[in-house]
């Protein structure tokens, strides 16, 4: 990976941006790192370079990546809701640094929120659970076509790209 290019692609207003999410909340940072590496870990073990297309197993990567951040930062913060909010604050920040379609953001975003959802409702549950829910959620993905159809209210992952 070139470091060089990919912090021209990212711009010098969101890496000012990153970097006062670092330093208002120091703690989180190397978990967020060792969550994200953990994230793209079991998301090839499980799907293989798919998890980097716009597939149902891009929406588990998504979903999952919010469920271990929030963990992760568990060791530094009991409070949950923060824990959500760190969570939603770091995911958002990497949508906005890396540019999408319309369709494939508003995809991501939905995907984060139902895991910061699964994190609230499944904190304790051990990892291997969490994995095995988001398998059965994948199973399931919705794929949708247009941004109206992703429908926040819907417990259900979504996906763009139609794998059948």
């Amino acid at each position: 990976m070139n470091i060089a290019r990919a912090l021209r692609n990212v711009g010098a207003k969101n890496i000012w941006r990153v970097f006062i999410l670092a330093v208002t909340h120091p703690l989180f940072v190397i978990p967020t790192i060792s969550a994200t590496k953990k994230c793209l870990k079991l998301s090839t073990e499980y799907f293989g370079k798919a998890h980097y297309e716009n597939g149902p197993a891009n929406a588990f990567r998504h979903a999952l990546w919010n469920i271990l951040i929030a963990r992760f930062c568990l060791r530094w913060s009991s409070n949950k809701d923060k824990l959500n909010s760190w969570a939603k604050k770091a995911t958002d920040w990497h949508e906005e640094a890396f540019v999408n379609s319309p369709l494939a953001r508003a995809m991501d975003l939905h995907n984060n929120s139902i895991g910061r959802h699964l994190f609230l409702n499944h904190a304790s549950a051990s990892q291997e659970k969490i994995v095995a829910i988001l398998i059965d959620m994948t199973k399931d993905s919705k794929l949708v076509k247009s941004e109206k159809e992703i429908d926040p209210s819907q417990m259900s992952l979504v996906h763009i790209i139609d794998t059948k």
